[in-house]
Parts: C-alpha cells; structure tokens; sequence
C-alpha cells in the first residue's frame, strides 16, 4: 500500500512537472527542462542508450575510470563518503568504489527512486560492509546530506558529462553549490565532454536504431501518462543540431504538421516545423573547463583523458 508521504512526494513532483510543461510550452521558443525525461521508463531507455555503438561517453569514461582509478582513490584519501549528484543506475560508481577500499560511505542522490532503490539492493551485495544512504533529490534544488557522514571527508562525483547539460552559468552555480553542500576540503571528481569532429558527436545524439529519438519522445509519452496530455507522438520527431557558437549539441521535438493538444484542459498550438528545445550538451575543451571550474571556486589538481581526446575526467579540490 502507498504510504501518505509517498503520495505526497509523487503529488508535488507531479506538480513540479505540470508547472514545467505548461510554462515552457507556453513560451515562443518552447521548451521543456531536460530532467524531466528521466521517469522510469525514461531511465531505462538512456541506459540503452549508454550502450549504443554510437554513443562514445560512457565506455570511455568507464575506461578512464578503470585506469586511474586507483589514482583517483589516493588523491581522495581514505575514510571518504562518496556522494553522487544524479546517480541513476550508479553502474559508474561501482568502479570507483572497487578502489576506494576505505571509503566511508556512498550517498546517490537522485531524482528516480525506483533506481536510488535499485542501485542500493545491487551495491550492499558487492559491497556489505559499505554503508549506502540514498537521497531521493533534484540536485538542482537544496540538498541535505544525512548525518551519518557529516565528520567525513567527501568526494563529490558527477560523471557522464551531465555538467554539460546545464547552461554556464547554472554550471558555474551547481559546483559552487556543491563546494557548499561537500565542505572545505573535499574533492570533486567530474566527467566532462570534449569539442571533436561531428561526424563522431552527431551520430551519438541521432543514433541508426532510434534509441535516442525514443528517450528524447518518452517526454511527450510521459506528459500523455501524467499530465492528462492528448499529444500524437506520431506526428512529433527528435532532432539533434550542433550550435558551433556556444559549442553544445542542442536536442529538440519537431512538430511534422499543424497540430493542437490538450495538456491538463490547457490547448497547447504547434506548427509544422515548430521546434520543443528539451536538452543541451556543452563540450568543452579543457582549458574552457578548468576556467569554468576555476569560477566556481575549485582548483585543478589532476584531469585524465582518453588516447584519442574523446572525453576527459577532473578531479577537483576546493580553492
């Protein structure tokens, strides 16, 4: 049986959703903000995605971690909490926990329960002795870490290049954020994309199977399911563009016609070839990155990269 805080949980989160929707669609450049494609079944898709032939992020960052991972630990030092900002499936952390034999403990933080939930039942098998306390958050919005690691050092961790995900400015001010939320003295390990040739990057947001391009119109299957929506997914298609200017891949919904939908009693017009904006990727070159990093008070003690410069992971301390 649903408990009542949990109905009260998925009410507000539900509500946030709606806010979303209808304010960004109501915009002359729509748009929807790129958490909200990762509901369950948004989730289980990405991780599809993260092993598509086309989509180079994950397996090099998984590779990077591998080799230096033991670095990794040493520059952390024993006795550290982990804490994962947008943890998802936590396969990643897996690998770096393998090295850090000390650790003190692991906090995934996360929007998904359902994975939170998951990922915790997997990691206390192969780590019994580890204590794991999930936090079922927006890492966007105030966190509160719990008790249990508040005399720990800490070690934030955000990989997969989701940084990339936020405008600059609202990168700038999650790490700050983040400086606040894991204390003087902790590190900050994040993995970030880098600038390379488009016909590696474009094919890795538009793949042959169609993967991305379900993930991308799950959002408009999830507003069907949640929010009383009337949208003919049919009559929608991802598109996937590279802004050369800012440097980010830019992922949008297409209306393919004139169309009308009824989102939660509100009548929402699209045009044919009307573009939803629903992710940014920024990639980086590791000057760019350093700076950013810089901004928001971290200084660069140590960023690895693969052999042909696809992706790149910074370990970070507090300035």
């Amino acid at each position: 049986m649903t408990s009542d805080a949990e109905l009260k949980r998925a009410s507000a989160h539900v509500e946030d959703f709606a806010r979303a929707v209808l304010s960004g669609l109501g915009q002359k450049q729509k748009h929807i903000p790129t958490k909200f494609h990762y509901d369950a079944r948004g989730s289980e898709l990405f991780e599809d995605i993260t092993r598509l032939d086309e989509y180079y992020p994950t397996r090099t960052e998984i590779s990077l971690l591998k080799a230096h991972g033991c670095e990794i630990a040493e520059l952390a030092g024993e006795g550290c909490a982990v804490v994962e900002f947008g943890s998802g499936s936590s396969r990643k952390t897996q690998i770096l926990l393998e090295q850090m034999e000390l650790a003190a403990a692991y906090v995934p933080i996360d929007i998904d329960e359902g994975a939170l939930n998951e990922a915790k039942l997997r990691l206390e098998k192969q780590f019994p002795s580890l204590p794991i306390h999930p936090v079922h958050a927006d890492f966007n919005h105030p966190i509160k870490l719990p008790d249990a690691i508040a005399d720990a050092c800490k070690l934030g961790f955000f990989p997969g290049s989701t940084i990339g995900n936020l405008e600059l400015d609202a990168a700038v001010d999650f790490m700050v954020r983040a400086g606040h939320l894991l204390g003087e003295g902790s590190g900050f390990l994040i993995g970030a994309d880098l600038q390379k040739d488009l016909k590696i990057l474009l094919p890795a947001y538009d793949d042959a199977k169609g993967v991305t391009s379900k993930f991308t119109l799950n959002l408009f299957h999830r507003i069907n399911r949640e929010l009383n929506g009337n949208l003919d997914v049919t009559r929608f298609a991802h598109r996937a563009t590279y802004n050369d200017d800012i440097g980010r891949i830019e992922v949008y919904i297409e209306s393919l016609i004139d169309q009308e939908a009824v989102i939660m009693g509100r009548r929402i017009l699209f045009t044919e070839g009307e573009r939803i904006h629903v992710e940014n990727s920024h990639k980086y070159t590791l000057p760019q990155f350093r700076g950013l990093a810089s901004k928001a008070g971290w200084d660069t003690k140590q960023v690895w990269t693969d052999a042909a410069d696809l992706f790149s992971l910074h370990f970070l301390t507090r300035a």
